[in-house]
């Protein structure tokens, strides 16, 4: 990353999405960040919080939906609204067929801790192993039934069962520019988000004619991609809203909370350090493939992000935070061979497909990555020539102990 002009405070590069530079050569991110600590008033968000689940408790079947991953922000959200508020939620989880054994562990934990109703579900893999091909093709990025599921298919559910209050996480302000701490409202999950930056520019029905000329899809199978129609959420009067608007946002310390009270465990992600970050995207065992094709296309990858977050927070010096990126950034994830075989790829060819949508100034360097180390789980996960995993007697069956 060092032909890559950076933020001089917390190291974001030049090619991050949304970022840019004042004349101290300070991100929007961190002045978004100064914004958020200084200026916003969270006595009177929290009562404005308040006043929204008062105004949906105990009027509809279920007091609100949170959807749900099971990574470190979901759990701690559902965590939160359940001991501070005492809701009735319908936890809905869109499992993107990639969850990891420790993932659905904890999960299992946080349901039975706090006694939630749960909703999951899976879609057709077929489909899913087609518009992942279509869209790493066509945007760079294979997560896009992922993207659009996670955020389209709680809303369906929302209206099937008439509950209007959807709760979500960390708001995207706590990352990105696509939204900011400093509008006047407070960011609304809905349909203008959903097409700004999570469906990639790319609708289900899109996505229909790009693939219906070479793959037998019925059309129903794109439902859960697709965002309800805005009548019938008007209808509902539905309101979708991120928890995170309401309260100040601390990975570190939400982390803690539900350490400790639900026994959430952390682990092993491809490309970053656990022991720096065992909390951070542990839901998905493609995670290592997607920070991969962001340091191919954009020079940086997790650990540039997650330090830049500590660097805001003064938890961590620029002098580690360079020697983490140094160590774990640009590797070639051993999940990479299962990504291949899933899409019937070569290597050849996903090289091609990345290098036309690299940002500039970035240039990718194909032939200088090293493979980074597997986790203690890789042998676990789904191989799609006999569809199963390779289970070796020496592999360790234990998640590694996590401390923060």
């Amino acid at each position: 990353m060092s032909n890559l002009k950076t933020c001089t405070r917390c190291g974001l590069p030049e090619t991050y999405e949304t970022i840019e530079f004042d004349e101290g050569g300070v991100c929007n991110i961190c002045r978004q960040k100064e914004f958020r600590d200084g200026k916003i008033n969270w006595e009177a968000r929290k009562e404005q919080l308040n006043l929204l689940i008062e105004k949906y408790r105990g009027k509809y079947e279920y007091d609100c939906i949170v959807p749900f991953s099971g990574g470190k922000d979901s759990t701690f959200t559902l965590h939160y609204l359940v001991k501070e508020y005492g809701v009735r939620p319908l936890v809905v989880q869109f499992n993107h067929g990639f969850f990891r054994d420790n993932l659905l562990k904890n999960a299992e934990r946080t349901f039975k801790s706090l006694g939630v109703d749960v909703m999951t579900f899976t879609p057709n893999w077929k489909v899913v192993k087609r518009v992942m091909k279509e869209a790493l093709i066509r945007k760079g990025d294979f997560c896009w039934h992922c993207h659009t599921g996670i955020f389209s298919y709680p809303m369906h559910v929302a209206i099937k069962y008439q509950v209007p209050l959807l709760i979500w996480g960390e708001p995207s302000s706590e990352y990105t520019a696509y939204y900011d701490y400093r509008d006047d409202e407070v960011e609304q999950v809905d349909e203008t988000r959903f097409n700004r930056f999570v469906n990639l520019g790319i609708t289900a029905e899109d996505m229909e004619g790009m693939i219906c000329t070479d793959f037998d899809l019925d059309p129903r199978d794109l439902l859960p991609y697709t965002y309800p129609k805005m009548r019938d959420l008007k209808k509902l009067g539905c309101q979708s809203v991120c928890l995170g608007s309401y309260i100040p946002w601390d990975v570190k310390k939400n982390v803690q909370i539900i350490r400790e009270e639900l026994g959430w465990q952390g682990d092993e992600v491809e490309g970053i350090p656990f022991s720096k970050y065992p909390y951070e995207k542990i839901e998905c065992y493609m995670q290592g493939m997607r920070d991969y094709i962001k340091y191919l296309k954009r020079g940086y990858s997790r650990v540039t992000q997650m330090t830049a977050l500590d660097l805001r927070n003064g938890r961590i010096t620029k002098q580690e935070a360079e020697q983490l990126i140094d160590e774990y950034e640009g590797k070639k994830p051993p999940s990479l061979e299962l990504f291949l075989d899933y899409l019937e790829m070569t290597e050849d060819e996903f090289n091609d497909i990345v290098m036309k949508t690299v940002v500039p100034p970035h240039k990718p360097d194909f032939d200088s990555m090293e493979v980074g180390r597997r986790t203690w789980d890789f042998n676990r996960w789904y191989r799609e020539k006999d569809g199963k995993p390779v289970i070796e007697e020496k592999e360790s069956s234990r998640v590694p102990e996590m401390s923060l």
